[in-house]
């Protein structure tokens, strides 16, 4: 049975902290809005450490 995998995410503005599967997040270039305070940038300054970033980059 595979093993889902999932990035790690922290908002740098508001501090929500939640997890979510590569898949479902645009790629780490790309714009993308937190969920709770609608804050806006790239994918990547969400990932809350270098091996999610990688994860979101790889699996994404």
């Amino acid at each position: 049975m595979p093993t889902e995998t999932y990035v790690r995410l922290l908002c740098p503005e508001c501090g929500k902290q939640w997890e979510a599967s590569p898949r479902d997040l645009p790629e780490h270039n790309r714009t993308f809005n937190c969920p709770n305070c609608h804050a806006t940038r790239r994918t990547a300054e969400f990932t809350r450490t270098e091996h999610d970033l990688e994860t979101l980059k790889q699996l994404g």
